[in-house]
């Protein structure tokens, strides 16, 4: 495997990675209140979009990270919505 290919998953594991303590905290704390539905819907537009752009040139690094953060996103927007 290439390292560039390497270094892109690698990135995207820590970036990905790096949502889990906070969807850990809120759903033991079973608060949101830090969170704005303005910042959650901007970044999980953004990371569908860095998926599209990851389809687009065919690069699976860039789409696993942005789909799976786009999850754990959405995941935090469905605890928003029932821990109101």
């Amino acid at each position: 495997m290439d390292i560039t290919i390497m270094i892109g998953y690698f990135a995207g594991t820590l970036t990905t990675i790096s949502f889990l303590p906070q969807v850990i905290k809120t759903w033991k704390l079973r608060s949101t209140h830090d969170f704005s539905f303005a910042m959650l819907t901007l970044f999980g537009l953004g990371m569908l979009l860095w998926a599209v752009y990851g389809i687009s040139i065919n690069s699976m690094p860039i789409i696993l990270a942005n789909i799976i953060t786009f999850g754990l996103i959405l995941v935090l927007v469905m605890m928003k919505v029932k821990y109101k």
